[in-house]
């Protein structure tokens, strides 16, 4: 092919031919495996070199669809039960093919009226939903770890106003902040990137319910403030990554405030329960952060990329990110803003149309109702663990996310790390399912969620027979104490139905 520009003809070919490959693909993911069976993941060892001329384009979507479809790894399956990654809907993926289509540009609002007021939309509805009385600032980001990274640049900028322009240097001491030992990991990547250095990030220890030790952090504040350090903000979990823990908030806040930092919240995972009435306590606190992060590509069935960075303060959002531009027009004050000065990204792609289409198509409420199922679901499994000859809890369920781990006494670590691994590999030898591994308070154990909203529980059930045939395949004798509830995390923590305080600004 000698032009970019193909024919009419040949657009609506290859659009037909998407749009069968995507329908057979979405009409058979709850029962698709996950990946070819093990001794089928061959894959060629050598990259090909760069086309010189082109080929049919039929030919080559035609290969590039059977080679990641037939030989794929399907996160969208509903037998993936790993990580976060979710089944997409099928709105979000009109939208995404419309975006790419259209290319807007969110740089600037003379440039993107349209765009920008749905991404302003779609950030005023998740704005609402943590209660804020103001109206929220926010962006689009590209996932979790720019939003944190961003979060951490507002914080900076909040409490040393100066630090924009002049630099760390005008400090005077070294700018420490604060998370438990289960937050993220983005957040040493982003005190790296941001020039504080990963050893600002004082990580504190965890309680029994893996929840930042609030009683630690204050001991450990007031040592640093004692040797010169500069505190300047308080990073909370909502949903850990590999447990679903959710920190005391409110006790966390209450902190910020006696020592006049800011307060942020991960909420990439968490933060979705804010659409389920009968969940929303598990939140409490959550309104009274200075900015969250949120994203939507996990909890709420977004494809990827779609993060999103919220706060209470949209002035300090430019101040930290505004920078002169001779060649774009700034918006007139009072309109929309423009993108590229509440941003750390320039050339802005639409992240937001996805979340806004499917919001507009399916409403708040088909959201309850996939995390109030969700959460059954999980519960349902906590319940079985708690019952098994084999399996344990080895974390509270909070979130539809379950740690598990042998019932084996007087077995060491490492060798417990080895049963662990065996069993996972066993579970996805033949690619039907797929579940992973974590540490949890330095505890190896097999993690296993509900994330996908096909996920039913006729999938967790042969998820279960899985896991136990794994057992048996290995030679594990079942535990004699089976079915005593022995755990401490025996079950769930209870939920209760009192609502969050809209408290609004602090």
């Amino acid at each position: 092919m000698s032009t970019f520009d193909l024919d009419s003809q040949t657009r609506r070919k290859l659009g037909h031919q998407l749009i069968e490959v995507v329908d057979q693909f979405f009409s058979s993911l709850a029962d698709r495996a996950v990946q070819p069976p093990a001794d089928e993941r061959v894959y060629p060892s050598h990259l090909e070199q760069i086309p010189v001329t082109g080929q049919d384009p039929s030919e080559v979507f035609d290969q590039v669809c059977r080679e990641l479809v037939d030989r794929g790894f399907h996160v969208p399956s509903a037998h993936y039960l790993g990580m976060m990654n979710p089944t997409p809907t099928y709105m979000a993926f009109l939208a995404e093919s419309l975006v790419a289509a259209l290319n807007p540009q969110l740089a600037s609002v003379d440039r993107s009226e349209t765009a920008s007021r749905i991404e302003a939309e779609t950030v005023s509805w998740i704005g609402q939903l943590l209660g804020w009385r103001c109206a929220p600032g926010g962006t689009f980001t590209t996932g979790g770890n720019e939003a944190n990274l961003s979060a951490l640049a507002m914080a900076l900028s909040s409490k040393f106003p100066d630090v924009i322009e002049d630099g760390l240097a005008c400090v005077g001491g070294q700018p420490t902040f604060y998370a438990s030992t289960e937050a993220h990991h983005s957040l040493e990547k982003s005190a790296g990137i941001l020039g504080v250095g990963r050893k600002a990030l004082r990580r504190i220890q965890v309680n029994k319910h893996l929840q930042l030790d609030t009683q630690a952090l204050e001991e450990a504040m007031q040592k640093d403030i004692e040797s010169g350090r500069k505190p300047f903000c308080v990073v909370a979990t909502a949903g850990t990554t590999s447990s679903g823990a959710i920190d005391s908030m409110l006790e966390i806040y209450e902190i910020c405030r006696h020592h006049n930092i800011w307060f942020h919240v991960d909420g990439a995972y968490g933060a979705a329960a804010l659409f389920s009435k009968r969940h929303l306590s598990l939140l409490r606190g959550i309104e009274l952060a200075d900015s969250v992060t949120f994203d939507p590509h996990k909890w709420l069935a977004m494809p990827f990329s779609s993060g999103l960075l919220l706060t209470r303060y949209p002035e300090i959002l430019e101040r930290t990110f505004s920078v002169a531009c001779p060649y774009l027009k700034k918006a007139p004050a009072g309109t929309l803003p423009d993108n590229r000065n509440i941003s750390a990204q320039w050339s802005r792609r639409m992240n937001s149309l996805k979340l806004w289409m499917t919001l507009r198509v399916h409403g708040r409420q088909a959201y309850e109702e996939l995390i109030d199922r969700q959460m059954k679901l999980a519960q349902e499994f906590a319940a079985w663990t708690c019952q098994s000859e084999y399996f344990e809890l080895a974390a509270p369920q909070v979130l539809p996310i379950l740690n598990l781990r042998l019932r084996a006494n007087g077995v060491t670590p490492q060798k417990l790390d080895a049963l662990h691994s065996s069993i996972i590999e066993e579970v996805n030898r033949d690619g039907q399912r797929w579940i992973s591994s974590a540490t949890v308070n330095g505890q190896n154990v097999i993690r296993t969620m509900v994330i996908s909203y096909l996920t039913e529980e006729r999938h967790l059930k042969g998820l279960q027979a899985s896991l136990g045939a794994a057992c048996r395949k290995l030679g594990l004798e079942p535990a004699s104490n089976a079915g005593e509830m022995d755990s401490m995390f025996s079950g769930s923590i209870p939920l209760t139905s009192a609502p969050i305080q809209n408290l609004g600004p602090a």
